[in-house]
């Protein structure tokens, strides 16, 4: 018998129970994995509050972490026993053992240790697609960052950065601004206080962003908007302030005919080539020491409810990381 973080019903943090749960063999295809890192994400609160449905309750939730491989299953060729591997994303991480899909798992290397490689999955592989596939970020390019003191505006600021593009960083209080350019953001806006837009222009000389990468919401979907130069990019990848309001086309044509995307990992990670498409370049920049992983909390896994509340009340920076 083992523990898992389980929800019974939709709703607040108070939902999240600490429980015992049975973990059996693993079938075809599938790895049993003792799990020694877990990673919180804002998703996991949409899946908490069924904004986002999971199915049937009661259910495992959380959706990334890291381990080691006990057992495997018929057909399995993707890992062996004993390999360091980690998942993005998979609903069940909660938990201190679980079964996962081994098609789903990437090794991780020996350079990268096991908070890092938990913490660093879903934000990084979501990373890994919005500046290679969605809008592939050129050198010269002015990049807003929506919330770029958070744990995929630090790695985008990074690799931004890295890319040698212009990474303009939208926070929420002078501390975050601070920790948004040690992350690489060369100019930074508190969008609670200034014309985020009007500082765009004026960082760049009047033409405006190339992309907004947009994980906020409602709160910045405007100023997102009217911070782009004709024909850019507004890429709306969450929405931690609330769903973005009903877009009226009209709009898009009066700003300068920009495109607008809201994209997902799970049709990036759908096939195994995909996965490893976007997880390869991940673990590259991250072991090179290019992009850094800030684990700035962590909560014992039975203290998630706790966890969770921080999260919502904006309390945590980078990436948290609860222990099994």
């Amino acid at each position: 018998m083992t523990k898992a973080i389980r929800i019974h019903q939709a709703g607040g943090p108070e939902v999240l129970t600490w429980e015992a749960v049975e973990i059996g063999g693993p079938g075809p295809g599938e790895a049993r994995i003792r799990q020694t890192a877990v990673g919180l994400n804002y998703i996991d609160v949409y899946h908490r509050t069924g904004l986002y449905p999971i199915g049937d309750l009661p259910q495992t939730i959380g959706t990334e972490a890291a381990g080691v491989v006990e057992a495997i299953g018929e057909g399995v060729t993707e890992v062996a026993v004993g390999d360091r591997v980690a998942y993005a994303p998979m609903l069940g991480a909660y938990a201190e053992v679980r079964l996962a899909a081994a098609a789903k798992l990437i090794k991780i290397p020996d350079s990268i240790d096991d908070q890092t490689a938990a913490a660093m999955m879903l934000k990084g592989m979501t990373t890994s697609y919005l500046i290679r596939k969605t809008y592939p970020v050129q050198p010269g390019d002015a990049v807003l960052i929506m919330a770029a003191a958070g744990g995929v505006g630090q790695i985008l600021s990074q690799w931004v950065k890295h890319l040698g593009a212009t990474a303009i960083g939208c926070v929420g209080s002078q501390e975050k601004a601070e920790m948004a350019k040690a992350a690489g953001c060369e100019h930074t806006i508190l969008y609670n206080s200034e014309d985020v837009a009007q500082r765009v222009k004026d960082i760049t000389g009047g033409e405006g962003a190339a992309v907004s990468y947009d994980g906020v919401g409602a709160a910045t979907y405007t100023a997102s908007l009217d911070s782009l130069r004709p024909f850019g990019y507004m890429v709306s990848f969450g929405n931690a302030s609330g769903p973005v309001p009903t877009i009226e086309v009209a709009d898009l044509a009066s700003r300068g005919c920009l495109f607008f995307t809201r994209p997902s990992l799970m049709p990036h990670t759908a096939t195994r080539p995909r996965l490893e498409d976007l997880a390869d370049a991940l673990i590259d920049v991250v072991s090179s020491g290019t992009v850094k992983i800030t684990v700035n909390q962590t909560y014992a896994l039975g203290d998630t409810e706790q966890a969770h509340r921080d999260l919502e009340a904006r309390k945590t920076t980078g990436s948290t990381v609860l222990l099994p």
